[in-house]
């Protein structure tokens, strides 16, 4: 048996405000039978109704292979790579014009981001695509997501949406993720072989006996089914994200979610976004530089919690990557800080001891004002 925990989903899903919302195929396409415009026409306005009350929202949607068959004629999955390939490229363009249409209905924008699993290995492309998408979010955008199926083949896939949809989640630091399904939640066992089966409405993500429940991790009978959402759970749950899986076609169960009603399973995430990330840094064993920072900077650190600006830095040693763990050293050499670097040391060189005001002239575009932000920086003295 799952290990139960007492969190309400009144409060997880009621005070998330960065929420990640994943669909899969069978939903968005009536069972394959081409994007269901009454489907995710309500959903739109669903999101709608959470953007109004304050969060944000980031759609990760299947659909495009299915439609893509439909557009081409095809009753008959195909097995040839570049065939689906090929319908997914035509499909993704359905797939975006109604997200689109539907989301501009409720007086929302969208924008089409299409991922692929090199894009979130690579770490400059992986913070570009953060940035991209926290910026849309800043501009009241919903990003709608899928995997770029036209250029992966099965080696490099995400595999499933449910994944990409937890990486995402981790991406953008979300509060919680919700993946909408065919079904009500999670049971014990299969509810139409076992009568003696029970629902689950909460339990810890990352349980092992979840696995179990759901076919066992690799299994034939969770290829693409319950086993990957309960994956999805714990892998989203590694950066403080609790899951709620729950039936697509619940009325209104986006809105009531957020309201705080317990509609289908809650996998609760046993460490908060941010202490997660801030423990990762500071367990973090190998850095590839460091920056040397004057007193005044040192108190904004210690006793403001500020960003790291440059103009603070008086020296930047070793040879690092944008995103890389950096050390933070005091006028003495004392290491009190560590972060996620937002340039590169060939760009922190020339950053030293400048205000912002002067990046774009010095590195021939402007972007981040901090060296260190503080949401990714933690004191280690």
């Amino acid at each position: 048996m799952p290990i139960m925990v007492q969190i309400s989903q009144s409060v997880i899903l009621r005070d998330a405000k960065r929420i990640v919302i994943k669909v899969g195929s069978s939903l968005v396409t009536n069972e394959g039978r081409g994007l269901d415009e009454q489907a995710i026409g309500e959903w739109c306005r669903q999101m709608a109704c959470l953007i109004r009350d304050g969060r944000e929202v980031i759609m990760v949607s299947s659909g495009a292979i299915a439609e893509g068959m439909k557009r081409l004629g095809w009753s008959v999955r195909p097995h040839a790579i570049q065939e689906l390939q090929a319908a997914a490229a035509v499909g993704q363009m359905g797939l975006a014009q109604m997200y689109e249409t539907k989301l501009r209905l409720n007086n929302l924008g969208s924008a089409q981001v299409l991922l692929t699993h090199a894009d979130l290995a690579d770490r400059e492309r992986y913070l570009n695509a953060r940035s991209t998408l926290l910026t849309l979010l800043k501009l009241g955008v919903v990003p709608v997501i899928n995997e770029n199926d036209t250029v992966v083949n099965d080696e490099i896939k995400f595999g499933d949406n449910d994944t990409l949809g937890a990486l995402v989640a981790n991406l953008v630091e979300a509060d919680a993720l919700v993946i909408l399904t065919d079904q009500k939640g999670l049971f014990t066992a299969d509810p139409r072989k076992d009568a003696q089966a029970a629902f689950v409405h909460e339990a810890k993500a990352g349980d092992p006996a979840l696995e179990v429940m759901a076919g066992g991790a690799g299994s034939s009978i969770g290829r693409g089914g319950m086993i990957t959402k309960i994956l999805a759970a714990k892998r989203a749950a590694g950066s403080g994200a609790s899951t709620v899986i729950a039936w697509g076609r619940e009325p209104d169960a986006l809105v009531r979610l957020a309201q705080g009603e317990s509609i289908g399973t809650l996998l609760v995430a046993q460490t908060q976004k941010t202490q997660a990330r801030k423990q990762w840094m500071a367990d973090h064993l190998q850095m590839r530089g460091s920056v040397v920072i004057d007193d005044g900077a040192a108190s904004k650190l210690r006793e403001e919690g500020k960003s790291l600006l440059p103009i603070g830095m008086v020296r930047v040693d070793g040879d690092f990557s944008r995103g890389d763990v950096i050390g933070v050293l005091d006028s003495e050499g004392r290491e009190i800080a560590r972060g996620l670097a937002n340039y590169a040391s060939t760009e922190a060189r020339l950053l030293c001891r400048k205000p912002s005001s002067e990046f774009e002239k010095l590195l021939g575009y402007a972007a981040e004002p901090e060296m260190l932000h503080r949401d990714n920086l933690v004191l280690t003295r």
